[in-house]
C-alpha cells in the first residue's frame, strides 16, 4: 500500500474511532454503521481524486459535493431529484430534520432515541469532521492539525454525555489520532529513500539489514514517543488531585471540596418546563407542611437565571461554599421592612431526582441530610458528590417578606455592581422591547410603578393569552415574537418582563421553580409537575429581590402590587412540626415500571423533571478549568513556537550593544551574517556553506531580487565577515545590525504574500533548534558512555625470546 493509501486509511480510522465517543448519547447505536459506510465512500472519493491527480482544492471540493449527495440520498431521498440530487424540497427536508434534531436534543434524556433528526446531526457531523481530517492529513499532508477536528468531535461527546464519554472512549479516540500520526511519519520517512541500519545490525555476510532498507529504528522511535505521550495523557490527570480525574473521567465526582471550592454551572430548564406543563397527569413531586397563615406566596424556588446573551437566559457560573448553620441576611433587605419567619417541612418523591434543592425565598436555615453546597448569590443549595433530592426530607426556616407599596416606591438606587450585572441586555434585543416598556410605563414616577405597570400589561391590560402550545424560547427573537403574537406561557411572560425591566434600568432576573401547589385532605400541600413555573424577580434597595407575577391564570399576584395594598400581616403563625420526618410522605402516582420511551423523554424515574434538573455535576472543578485553559494555551502556543523562537534569536543577534573587545566585535559581525543567512533561508534561499561570504552575498542579492540599498547592505556585511575571517587585524564596521534589518526588509518587499507569511509563521531556519537538540543529545550520550576496557599487549613467551 502506498503512503497516501496508508494516510487515507489512518484518517478514516481516526475519525471513526473518535466518533465512537458519541455512542453513549443515542440508543440504538446502529447509526455508527451508516456513518462508517458514508465516511468510507467520502474517503474513497478523495483517494480517487489524488490518484488522477487533481488539484488539492478541487479534491476537497469534490469530497464536499459527494458528502452533500450522500446526506441527501440517506435522509431526503423522496424529495431529491433522481433520489440523490439536492433540490428545493430536499434542502427544506434537511433543514426541517436539523431543526427537529435540535429540538430532540433538548427534549430527550441521554441516551436519546435515534430519531431521524438526531441521526442526521450525528452522521453529518462525523462526515464533516472526516472531510476536515482527510483534507488536512492526506490531501495537504499535515496530520498534526487534523487532531483539532478530532478533539472537537470528542469534546462535543464528552460535554453532552455527562460522564458517558469516559476514559475508554478517550483512549479509543487518542489511539486513532496516534495511528494517523504514525502513518504520516512512515509516509514522510519513505520519501527519503532507503534508511540503512548499519553493519552492526546485519546478520552474516548477506547484510539483510542493508538490503531491506526499512526504517525500523525511526518507526520504533515514533511508536515509543506516541506511546509515551498517550501514557502521560492518561496517567498525569489521574495523578493530579487538583484536576479531579482530569478530562478522562468527566468533571469528577464532586463539585469541589473544601471551603470555597467548586462552582455552579449554567442550566437551561425551559424546554422541559413546557413539557411538564403539558403532562396529561399532574404527577406529585413533593409535599410540604408549613405554619404560614397563607400559602399563596409560598413559591418553591430552584434557581435563578440571570444572564441574557440574546440567544437564551441562563444561570451564571458561581462559586459554592459549605452550607452555613444559618444563612446570611438577604441582600438589600432593610430592617424597617416587615418580615415573618416561617418553618416548613418538605418531603420529595423518590422519583424526583435533581441536584437543586427547592426552597422558599429567602431561606434562613436549612436542615437536610446528605451532601449539599451553598451558592450565596442565588441563595440555592446544590447537591455534591451525586446528591439529589430523591426521597429527601428537610426542614426550612424562611422569611415571608411583606413590603408596602410605599417602601417599594421609595427604594433608593441599587449598588453599582449589582446594577451593572443585572441590567445588561444584548445588542440583538429588538427595539420593540424597549419601546413597549417605555410606552407601558409612560408617566410612572419611580421604578416600582414601572414594574407594576409592566406586570399588569401582561397579566390583564395587554390582551395576552396563556398558551402552553406555543414554541418555547427565551432569546431575542422569541421575545419579539411574543410581543407581536401575544400568546405564550410563563417562560415568555417572565423573560419578557425581565428584559423590559432591564431596558428601563431596573435589575431583573428570572426564577424557576414551583407555585404553591394544591391542598390535600390531611392538611399538607401537594406540588406536581404542572406546578412548574417561572417568574421574574426585580431588585429594590431596602427590600431586596422581589417577586412579580405577569403570567395570567398562574400563581398569585403579590399583595404589594395590588391597589391599596395592605401593610402586611405580621401576626405570629402557628408552630410547625418539630420533627421533619413527620412530614407527609410523597406518593407519586407514576408506575415503578416506566416504559423505555417515557424514560427517554424524562417523564419518570430519575428524569421526572428533566428541565429543572441540573446536570449531575452542577459544578466544574477549578482544577479541570485550569487544565482545560492550559490545554488550550498549549494548542494555541505550539504552532507559534517557531515564530517566537525566531523573533527572540533575531533580537539577540541584532542587539544594540557594541563589543568592547575585538572578540566581541567579531562575534557581532558573525551574528549579523548568520541573521542574514537565516532570513534568506526563511524566504526560500537555502544556505550553501561551500560559497565564500562574497559569493553568498551575490546569491542572496540575485535570488532575493534585492533593491540597490539592500544589496549594498548585504555586501557590506559580507565584507565585514571576510575581515573577521581573514584579516590579521579586522576593522570594526558600524551599523551591521541595521544592514541586516535592511536586507530583511528588502527580502520581504520582493517576496509574495505566501512567502512572507511562511517566513513569519513557519520560518525554515527554526530547524536549527532540532539540530541543536540532536547535538546536545549526542554530547550527553558521549559523556555518559562507559570507556572501553583497555587491551594490554601480551608478554612474549620465553620460547619466543
Amino acid at each position: 500500500m502506498s503512503g497516501r493509501g496508508r494516510l487515507a486509511l489512518g484518517a478514516f480510522a481516526a475519525t471513526l474511532m473518535a466518533a465512537c465517543s458519541m455512542l453513549p448519547l443515542v440508543d440504538p447505536v446502529a447509526w455508527i454503521l451508516q456513518a462508517g459506510f458514508l465516511l468510507a465512500v467520502q474517503v474513497g472519493v478523495g483517494a480517487l481524486g489524488r490518484r488522477v491527480p487533481l488539484p488539492r482544492l478541487l479534491i476537497v471540493a469534490g469530497q464536499a459535493v459527494v458528502t452533500v449527495l450522500l446526506l441527501t440520498a440517506a435522509f431526503a431521498r423522496e424529495q431529491a431529484l433522481a433520489g440523490f440530487l439536492p433540490g428545493p424540497l430536499s434542502v427544506q427536508r434537511l433543514a426541517d430534520l436539523l431543526n427537529a434534531g435540535a429540538d430532540d436534543v433538548g427534549r430527550y434524556a441521554i441516551p436519546a432515541p435515534a430519531t431521524e433528526g438526531i441521526r442526521l446531526m450525528l452522521v453529518g457531523g462525523v462526515l464533516l469532521v472526516g472531510l476536515l481530517v482527510d483534507a488536512l492529513a492526506v490531501t495537504f499532508r499535515s496530520a498534526a492539525p487534523a487532531g483539532l477536528p478530532l478533539l472537537a468531535l470528542y469534546s462535543v461527546a464528552a460535554g453532552l454525555s455527562d460522564g458517558g464519554a469516559d476514559w475508554l472512549w478517550f483512549l479509543l479516540a487518542a489511539s486513532g489520532y496516534l495511528l494517523l500520526l504514525l502513518a504520516e511519519g512512515r509516509d514522510r520517512l519513505s520519501q527519503w529513500g532507503r534508511v540503512f541500519a548499519g553493519a552492526a545490525r546485519s546478520r552474516g555476510p548477506s547484510s539483510a539489514g542493508l538490503e531491506s532498507g526499512r526504517a525500523l529504528a525511526p518507526v520504533r522511535t515514533g511508536r515509543r514517543i506516541g506511546a509515551l505521550a498517550l501514557g502521560i495523557a492518561l496517567v498525569v490527570p489521574a495523578a493530579l488531585p487538583a484536576l479531579d480525574s482530569g478530562l478522562l473521567l468527566g468533571s469528577g465526582a464532586g463539585n469541589g471540596k473544601g471551603g470555597g471550592g467548586g462552582t455552579i454551572s449554567a442550566v437551561n430548564p425551559l424546554v422541559s418546563l413546557q413539557n411538564n406543563l403539558n403532562q396529561p397527569e399532574n404527577r406529585e413531586v413533593m409535599t410540604y407542611r408549613t405554619n404560614a397563615t397563607g400559602v399563596q406566596d409560598f413559591y418553591l424556588r430552584i434557581l435563578a437565571l440571570d444572564q441574557f446573551n440574546g440567544n437564551e437566559w441562563r444561570a451564571s457560573t458561581r462559586r459554592l461554599r459549605d452550607v452555613p448553620k444559618r444563612l446570611p441576611q438577604p441582600a438589600g433587605l432593610a430592617s424597617d421592612v416587615a418580615v415573618t419567619e416561617i418553618r416548613t417541612n418538605i418531603s420529595a418523591a423518590d422519583s424526583y431526582r435533581q441536584t437543586y434543592l427547592p426552597l422558599p425565598y429567602p431561606a434562613t436555615e436549612v436542615r437536610v441530610g446528605g451532601k449539599w453546597r451553598y451558592e450565596p448569590e442565588g441563595r440555592t443549595l446544590v447537591g455534591d458528590d451525586g446528591e439529589t433530592t430523591g426521597g429527601a426530607r428537610y426542614e426550612i426556616s424562611s422569611l415571608l417578606v411583606q413590603p408596602t407599596a410605599q417602601q417599594l416606591a421609595n427604594a433608593g438606587p441599587a449598588p453599582e455592581a449589582l446594577l451593572r450585572e443585572y441590567t445588561q441586555v444584548p445588542d440583538t434585543l429588538p427595539l420593540v422591547v424597549k419601546q413597549t416598556a417605555e410606552e407601558v410605563t409612560k408617566g410612572a414616577s419611580n421604578a416600582y410603578e414601572q414594574a407594576v405597570r409592566i406586570q399588569n400589561y401582561f397579566a390583564s391590560d395587554g390582551g395576552f393569552t396563556y398558551d402552553t402550545s406555543v414554541t418555547s424560547g427565551t432569546g431575542s427573537a422569541a421575545i419579539g415574537r411574543f410581543l407581536r403574537d401575544r400568546r405564550g406561557f410563563c417562560v415568555h411572560f417572565s423573560f419578557t418582563m425581565a428584559a423590559m425591566a432591564r431596558t428601563l434600568g431596573i435589575p431583573a432576573r428570572v426564577a424557576v421553580g414551583f407555585t404553591p401547589g394544591a391542598p390535600k385532605s390531611d392538611g399538607s400541600m401537594s406540588v406536581g409537575l404542572r406546578d412548574a413555573h417561572a417568574w421574574p424577580e426585580l431588585y429594590f434597595e431596602g427590600v431586596g429581590w422581589t417577586r412579580f407575577e405577569p403570567t395570567p391564570t398562574r400563581g398569585s399576584t403579590p399583595s404589594y402590587t395590588l391597589p391599596d395594598a395592605p401593610a402586611g400581616d405580621t401576626a405570629d403563625p402557628a408552630q410547625p412540626e418539630k420533627d421533619p420526618s413527620a412530614a407527609a410522605a410523597a406518593t407519586p402516582s407514576a408506575s415503578e415500571s416506566c416504559p423505555a420511551q417515557m424514560r427517554r423523554q424524562g417523564e419518570c424515574g430519575s428524569s421526572a423533571l428533566p428541565g429543572l434538573v441540573a446536570p449531575k455535576d452542577p459544578g466544574t472543578p477549578v482544577g479541570t478549568v485550569l487544565g482545560v485553559v492550559l490545554l488550550v494555551l498549549v494548542v494555541l502556543l505550539l504552532p507559534a513556537l517557531p515564530m517566537l523562537w525566531r523573533t527572540r534569536v533575531r533580537a539577540r543577534r541584532l542587539g544594540s550593544s557594541t563589543g568592547r573587545t575585538p572578540a566581541d566585535t567579531a562575534a557581532r559581525t558573525l551574528a549579523a551574517w548568520q541573521e542574514i543567512t537565516d532570513t534568506a533561508w526563511d524566504h526560500g534561499i537555502a544556505p550553501d556553506d561551500s560559497l565564500t561570504p562574497r559569493r553568498a552575498a551575490e546569491r542572496v542579492a540575485r535570488e532575493g531580487r534585492l533593491d540597490t540599498e539592500a544589496a549594498a547592505a548585504v555586501h557590506r556585511v559580507a565584507g565585514s565577515v571576510e575581515q573577521v575571517l581573514y584579516a590579521p587585524e579586522p576593522r570594526p564596521m558600524p551599523g551591521l545590525a541595521q544592514d541586516a534589518r535592511t536586507v530583511r526588509a528588502g527580502l520581504r518587499l520582493s517576496a509574495d504574500r505566501r512567502t512572507r507569511l511562511r517566513a513569519t509563521v513557519a520560518p525554515r531556519s527554526a530547524v536549527r533548534v532540532v539540530w541543536a537538540l540532536a547535538e546536545r543529545r549526542a554530547a550527553l550520550a558521549g559523556r555518559w558512555r562507559l570507556p572501553r576496557r583497555p587491551v594490554w599487549p601480551r608478554r612474549p613467551s620465553r620460547q619466543q625470546g
